[in-house]
């Protein structure tokens, strides 16, 4: 007699590919709209599946878990980072927690980048012009940049998106140095050229730009905090792709504004889409709708991580993207 299927219910709209391979394999309930969905559907969702395919939009907290029904046994976040998921919970509970590394380290690498060359070069500011219809030619004295090569990038977090940066930085003639929680080894130091701060303060006051790519963890929330923001140099710039809690955004928008940091690339919020709104009126300031992963083949790799999660579950066996709590 055969097996039910696994009971999967999903949170958010995904890859169409991914949806329908999902209903292949499981019992799935997909979503009709791609609206987050309420704490309550959520409560609803981990009452009634045995897996539950969340994102980063949704927050999972003691709480709902404590609401979970007997049948939830694995959450396969669609998404790497899972401080939204209070994952030693869950294990008290038996439920497994899986997510999805390694797939977004390019796509997120290539936004650090882009965000690294639109603020120093002045970018949003050239597109406003053309917009406008305001270009009368061009200008000795227009809109004048930087130069990307030659420049101090400090690396905040050398894992493997930090890497990444600092392969397309180098690549650019840009000077290598990064902050870490532990240092790294020789050999990986020589691939990029890189120098070692053992502390970040001294690092952030000699750095001409600064790549935030740490993840969000107790330790890590505001380390880019008023007090270090203001070692910066005032014509350095700030760009933060990894966890909006990871900058204090209200002393960053109040220094960004008396020109004590010459500029700042956003693709993460403090506060999520709540963003202050004097951030929004700064023309030295790039700020993108977290698009760091936005690319159909780190979207699709996702889903594959997430099927894979589930599909060896569902066979008995340890999930290969477990998140355990010596990950955190």
């Amino acid at each position: 007699m055969p097996r039910d299927r696994l009971s999967v219910v999903v949170t958010r709209r995904l890859p169409e590919p991914v949806e329908t391979r999902l209903s292949e394999l499981f019992d799935v309930r997909l979503r009709e709209d791609d609206r987050p969905m309420t704490k309550a559907e959520l409560a609803t969702a981990m009452k009634e599946a045995d897996v539950l395919v969340p994102t980063v939009t949704d927050t999972i907290d003691a709480g709902l878990l404590g609401q979970a029904g007997e049948r939830l046994k694995l959450i396969a976040n669609y998404g790497a980072g899972i401080d939204h998921i209070d994952v030693g919970t869950a294990r008290q509970r038996g439920i497994l927690v899986s997510n999805t590394p390694g797939v977004l380290t390019d796509d997120t690498a290539d936004m650090a980048m882009a965000l690294i060359m639109a603020v120093v070069r002045r970018m949003p500011e050239g597109l406003a012009v053309m917009q406008k219809g305001d270009w009368q030619g061009w200008a000795p004295t227009a809109l004048l940049g930087g130069r990307i090569a030659g420049r101090r990038l400090g690396v905040l977090g050398m894992g493997r998106i930090g890497q990444a940066v600092a392969k397309r930085a180098s690549a650019f003639g840009m000077q290598i140095h990064y902050h870490n929680r532990r240092r790294l080894r020789p050999e990986t130091e020589e691939t990029f050229e890189a120098t070692y701060w053992e502390s970040l303060d001294q690092m952030v006051a000699r750095m001409d730009v600064i790549s935030v790519n740490c993840p969000s963890t107790p330790s890590t929330f505001h380390l880019m905090n008023a007090r270090r923001l203001k070692l910066m140099k005032p014509s350095a710039v700030i760009v933060n792709t990894s966890r909006g809690e990871v900058i204090d955004e209200h002393a960053l928008t109040r220094m960004l504004r008396a020109n004590e940091i010459a500029g700042a690339g956003l693709d993460v919020y403090e506060h999520g889409t709540d963003i202050n709104p004097r951030l929004r009126e700064l023309p030295n300031v790039v700020l993108l709708p977290h698009m760091g992963s936005a690319t159909i083949e780190g979207r699709m790799e996702m889903g594959e991580k997430v099927l894979l999660n589930i599909k060896t579950f569902e066979d008995g066996h340890r999930p290969p993207d477990q998140v355990v709590p010596s990950m955190l």
